[in-house]
C-alpha cells in the first residue's frame, strides 16, 4: 500500500469519519455486553461551536472511544435543548428584520416560524461535533421538543401536580424586560455596578417638616405606598402615625414602624414599594400595604409613572431626577456601588416583579439527591471532590422551582381555566382529558348535557415550562424512561456511567437530573460527573465573543487538525481547573502528529529480513518498552479512574514521543542500507500497534490511519474496535538499568558533541564499574555510542576524556582527536570556577547562623549545590589526569 509523503489531515479526517458511520461502529443496541453510558450535556438548538464545546465534548469522546476498545458497549447520546429565551430572541429578531411582530402572530403562527428557524440552524453544532471526531450515536439523536421528550416533560408536571409538589402562586419572581418572562434566581447573576445614591425630600401631611430618604432608583417613587422608621429610633418619633407626601404624584402615605429598618443605614428611614422589591413585598404584606405596579412588561413605565408614562426605567431615572430637583425635593445625589442582578441570557438588568407563577416544592425532593451525593454512602462521585462544598451550600438552602416562562417556545403548561376563579383550572395531558377532569370537578353528570363544559370553554395556559424542567430529565427521557419506564433501553442504559459538564451548571442541570431521576427512577442518574473547568485565554480572561478572544473553533480544526486540537486542548485541561488555551499547545498536537507520522514512515522503509538474525541490543530494548508500556499503562488506568485525562495523556505523549520515537526505534534501526530481522520488525509493529490503542481516544483520525496502513483489515479489525491492551508482568529492573544506560548513552553523545568527534568514528569506551551495573545493554550502549567495545578496567586511563554516571567512571580515549593543550587549559578554567563556587556555597553552610536561621529546603538545597560541585571537582581532576 502506497504511504503518502505527508499527512494531509482533512482528507484523512473526512475519509474516516465516513468510514466509521458507514460502518456503524458508534450505535449501541442492548446486548450481552457491558454498557457504558454517556448523555451529552445537550447544547443550544441555537449554537455554534466554541472552545467550551470543544474540551467538553474531546472529554466525552475519549471517555467513550476507551470504552469501546475495552469491549464494553458504549453508548454516546447526542442532541440539543430548545433554549426557550435563546431561541424565542432569535426567532424574534427574525421575524423583525421581515417586517413581522410577535405580537401581531397567534402561537401557532409563531411556533410554526420557530419550527421553521429550527430546522434551518437547529443541527449546526451537532455537525460541527462531528469535525472534531465525536463518535456519538447519531440514531439516537435527541431534541428537547420532539413529540416524545415533550410529552414525558408533561406527563412529569401533572405527576407533581397530583401529588400537591406543583402548585400556582403570586410571587415576587426575577423579570426579564428584554426577553419578557421570569427567570429563576439560579439564572440571575448579580454583579457589582456603579450607581447613583439620590437623596429625595417628602413633604411631611399637616406639618411643615420633612423627611429624607435614600434611593438607587428615584423612578420608583410613583409605586410607593408607605415610609418605614426603626420603632427605636427616636430621631423620628414625633412623626409617628403621620403621613408623608409622596414627590411629583403627591400620594399621601402613612409612615409605619417596623424593625426591618436599619437606623445606621442611608437615613434610617425607607420608601417601601411593594412591587417591586421583595423585602419590600414582606413588609407590605405584614402591614398591609397596597401594591403599585409601575412597569410595563417591558419595564417602561405605566400611567402610574404620569408623565414620564412610556419612557424605559433608565430613561425615567434621568428625567425623574431632574424634576425632582427641579421642584426643591432631590437634596443630593452621591455616587454608589450596589449589586445588581443580570439576565444570564439576555444581559438585561432584572426587574423584581409580583406575578401568578407556578413552581415546584423542593424541600423533600431534595433529600435523596443531597444524600447520594453527600452521603456516607454516596453514589455519585463528584470529580474534583471540591466541588461537593457548592453542591452542599446549594442543595440545603433551595427554594421553591419556579417553573413558568412567559414564553411561546417551549412545552406549554397542560393548565386548562374555565372560569376566573383563583381555583378554576385543571391539569391534563390533552384538551379532551381537560373537558373530562373540569366537568368531574364542576360535579356535572353526563345526563346534565345542556351545563356540562366543552373544548371551547377551556383557554390553556399560555405559559411554557422552563427549559430546565425538560432538560433536568435528559437521562431518562432520551431512552424514553418517562413515557415507558420499563423499555429495554431504559433498563439496560440507565444508569448511566459519566456526566461530563461544567460547574457552572452543577446546580441549574446537574443537582436537577439527580433529583429527576431518585424521583422517577428511584436512582441516580449517572455515576460520576466530570467537571471541566472554564477555557480561558493566556491573560486568564474568560473566552467571548464580545472580547474577541475566543478563536473559531473550526479554523483551528483547519489549521491544525482534529487531533492536534484535541491534544492542545487535553494537555493543559486538569479536571476542575481553568484551561488557559494558546494555539501553540495546538501546533504541539499537530507536530506530535507528524512525529508519530514519521516513525510510522520510518519503519516502513525498512527492508525485512526472514534470514537474519535478531540482534542482543533489539532483543533487549523490545523486552525493555514492553515493560515501560506496561508501566505506563498501570499509570493512565489509575489516571483515567481519577478522572485525570491530561495526565493519561502527558503519560502517553512521554511513552510514544521519548521512550518509543527517541530510544527504541533509534536502537533496532538497521544500519543504513542493511535489512531489519523480521522477529524485531513484527515485534515493534506489534508495539506500534498497542501505541495506536492507547492514543487512539485521543487522537483518533491519525491512529485509525497509521492503523489501517499497517495491515490490511477487514470492518471487523478496525482501530477503533480493537481490543485494549492488557497489563502484562512488568520488569522492573529492566527499566532501572535502561533508566543508567540512557545517561551513560547521553554522556557519549555530549562528549561526541562536545569535541566534534563525528558519530561515524567508533571510538574506544573503558569503565570503572564502581556501581556494579550489570551488562544488559552494553549492546544497546555500544550501538548508539558506536562504539569499538566497552572495556571493563579497574584504573582511570590515561589521555582519555572521563565522565561520571553516579559513581561509574567511563573513558574515551582521544588519540590525538583533539588539542590536549586546549582542553587541559578548558578543564583546569573550569575546575578552578568550580573549586570558588565550592569555597562560597561552604562559607554559607559554616555560618551558624545561616543554617540555624534558613528554611530546612534552603539548607537543604546548599547542601546539594555543595555535593554536586565536590563530584564534578573530582571528575574534573580526574580528567586532568588522563590528560597530562
Amino acid at each position: 500500500m502506497q504511504i503518502p509523503s505527508k499527512y494531509d489531515a482533512q482528507q484523512v479526517e473526512n475519509k474516516w469519519y465516513d468510514y466509521w458511520m458507514t460502518h456503524n461502529y458508534f450505535h449501541s443496541e442492548p446486548d450481552h455486553r457491558e454498557p457504558y453510558t454517556i448523555v451529552i450535556p445537550p447544547p443550544n438548538v441555537t449554537g455554534v461551536l466554541h472552545m467550551g464545546h470543544m474540551l467538553n465534548n474531546t472529554i466525552q469522546d475519549v471517555l467513550i472511544r476507551r470504552a469501546r476498545l475495552q469491549g464494553k458497549n458504549a453508548c454516546w447520546v447526542p442532541g440539543t435543548d430548545h433554549a426557550s429565551i435563546a431561541t424565542e430572541a432569535k426567532v424574534v429578531a427574525k421575524l423583525k428584520e421581515q417586517g413581522i411582530d410577535k405580537n401581531d402572530l397567534t402561537r401557532d403562527q409563531f411556533l410554526a416560524h420557530a419550527w421553521e428557524w429550527t430546522e434551518e440552524y437547529g443541527g449546526v453544532i451537532l455537525e460541527q461535533l462531528k469535525k472534531l471526531g465525536c463518535s456519538c450515536d447519531w440514531d439516537r439523536t435527541k431534541f428537547t421538543m420532539d413529540d416524545d421528550m415533550s410529552e414525558a416533560v408533561i406527563k412529569v408536571f401533572i405527576d407533581l401536580y397530583e401529588k400537591g409538589l406543583i402548585y400556582r402562586g403570586y410571587r415576587m419572581v426575577n423579570w426579564d424586560p428584554e426577553a419578557k418572562t421570569t427567570l429563576s434566581d439560579e439564572e440571575v447573576i448579580h454583579e457589582e455596578r456603579q450607581g447613583n445614591l439620590y437623596y429625595i425630600n417628602y413633604k411631611i401631611e399637616g406639618i411643615e417638616d420633612v423627611l429624607t430618604i435614600a434611593t438607587t432608583r428615584p423612578e420608583t417613587i410613583f409605586g410607593d405606598t408607605a415610609i418605614c422608621i426603626n420603632p427605636e429610633d427616636e430621631r423620628f418619633a414625633h412623626l409617628r402615625g403621620k403621613k408623608a407626601i409622596v414627590p411629583i404624584c403627591n400620594r399621601v402615605i402613612p409612615i409605619i414602624e417596623d424593625d426591618y429598618v436599619d437606623v445606621e443605614f442611608g437615613t434610617g428611614c425607607l420608601k417601601v414599594t411593594p412591587a417591586h422589591d421583595e423585602n419590600d413585598k414582606v413588609l407590605g404584606d405584614r402591614h398591609k400595604l397596597d401594591v403599585i405596579d409601575i412597569f410595563n412588561e417591558d419595564a417602561s413605565l405605566n400611567s402610574y409613572g404620569l408623565q414620564f408614562e412610556g419612557q424605559d426605567r433608565f430613561v425615567a431615572r434621568k428625567n425623574v431626577s431632574k424634576e425632582l430637583e427641579a421642584i426643591g425635593a432631590l437634596v443630593k445625589t452621591e455616587t454608589h456601588i450596589n449589586k445588581v442582578g443580570t439576565s444570564e441570557r439576555t444581559k438585561a438588568v432584572i426587574e423584581p416583579r409580583l406575578s401568578d407563577q407556578w413552581f415546584l416544592k423542593m424541600e423533600e425532593l431534595v433529600k435523596p439527591a443531597i444524600e447520594a451525593v453527600l452521603g456516607d454512602d454516596s453514589e455519585i462521585k463528584l470529580f474534583p471532590k471540591k466541588f461537593e462544598n457548592t453542591y452542599r451550600h446549594w442543595m440545603e438552602n433551595i427554594r421553591d422551582w419556579n417553573i413558568s416562562r412567559q414564553l411561546l417556545w417551549g412545552q406549554q403548561i397542560p393548565a386548562y381555566y374555565y372560569g376566573d376563579g383563583k381555583e378554576d383550572f385543571v391539569v391534563a395531558e390533552n384538551i379532551e382529558e381537560a373537558v373530562v377532569k373540569a366537568n368531574k370537578k364542576l360535579n356535572v353528570t353526563s345526563s346534565a348535557v345542556e351545563k356540562s363544559l366543552t373544548k371551547e370553554d377551556l383557554r390553556q395556559d399560555t405559559d411554557a415550562l422552563d427549559t430546565w424542567f425538560s432538560s433536568w430529565l435528559w437521562p431518562m427521557s432520551v431512552f424514553d424512561g418517562i413515557r415507558n419506564p420499563e423499555n429495554k433501553d431504559i433498563k439496560y442504559y440507565y444508569p448511566t456511567n459519566d456526566l461530563v459538564t461544567g460547574p457552572d451548571i452543577l446546580f441549574f442541570w446537574v443537582a436537577r437530573m439527580i433529583i429527576a431521576g431518585y424521583e422517577y427512577k428511584n436512582e441516580r442518574p449517572f455515576n460520576n460527573v466530570y467537571l471541566t473547568g472554564l477555557v480561558r485565554d493566556k491573560q486568564r480572561r474568560k473566552m467571548s465573543k464580545s472580547l474577541g478572544n475566543s478563536p473559531d473553533a473550526l479554523k483551528l480544526i483547519e489549521d491544525y487538525s482534529a487531533d492536534g486540537v484535541r491534544v492542545g486542548l487535553l494537555l493543559s485541561s486538569a479536571a476542575g481547573n481553568d484551561l488557559m488555551f494558546d494555539e501553540a499547545l495546538c501546533q504541539q498536537g499537530k507536530g506530535f502528529g507528524n512525529k508519530i507520522w514519521n516513525a510510522f514512515k520510518l519503519t516502513n522503509l525498512w527492508e525485512v529480513s526472514e534470514t537474519i538474525e535478531q540482534p542482543n541490543s533489539s532483543k533487549i530494548a523490545i523486552d525493555w518498552y514492553e515493560a515501560k508500556f506496561n508501566t505506563v499503562l498501570v499509570e493512565i488506568e489509575d489516571h483515567f479512574s481519577k478522572y485525570r485525562l491530561s495526565d493519561a495523556l502527558m503519560a502517553i505523549y512521554k511513552l510514544i514521543y521519548d521512550d518509543f520515537c527517541g530510544w527504541l526505534l533509534e536502537i533496532v534501526k538497521p544500519a543504513y542500507q542493511q535489512p531489519i530481522d523480521a522477529t524485531t520488525y513484527n515485534k515493534v509493529m506489534a508495539i506500534f500497534e498497542d501505541n495506536l490503542k492507547i492514543l487512539h481516544p485521543f487522537m483518533p483520525f491519525l491512529t485509525e490511519d497509521i492503523w489501517q496502513y499497517i495491515s490490511e483489515r477487514t470492518p471487523e479489525d478496525a482501530l477503533i474496535i480493537a481490543k485494549w491492551p492488557e497489563v502484562k508482568p512488568i520488569n522492573k529492573d529492566l527499566i532501572t538499568q535502561f533508566e543508567f544506560a540512557s545517561e551513560v548513552i547521553s554522556g557519549i553523545r555530549t562528549v561526541r558533541k562536545e569535541k566534534n568527534i563525528a558519530f561515524k568514528d567508533a571510538i574506544g569506551f573503558s569503565v570503572i564499574n564502581n556501581e556494579n551495573t550489570t551488562t544488559t545493554f552494553d549492546t544497546i550502549i555500544a550501538k548508539l555510542g558506536n562504539l569499538e567495545a566497552i572495556d571493563y578496567v579497574n584504573e582511570p586511563v590515561e589521555g582519555a576524556l572521563t565522565f561520571r554516571v553516579k559513581s561509574n567512571e567511563y573513558f574515551i580515549p582521544m588519540d590525538g582527536a583533539i588539542d590536549v593543550e586546549a582542553e587541559i587549559k578548558k578543564l583546569t578554567e573550569e575546575l578552578n570556577y568550580t573549586e570558588g563556587f565550592l569555597k562560597s556555597v561552604q562559607k554559607k553552610l559554616s555560618n551558624e547562623r545561616f543554617v540555624a536561621g534558613a528554611p530546612e529546603q534552603v539548607v537543604a538545597s546548599e547542601k546539594k549545590k555543595e555535593a554536586d560541585a565536590l563530584a564534578k571537582i573530582e571528575t574534573l581532576k580526574s580528567s586532568l589526569e588522563s590528560l597530562k
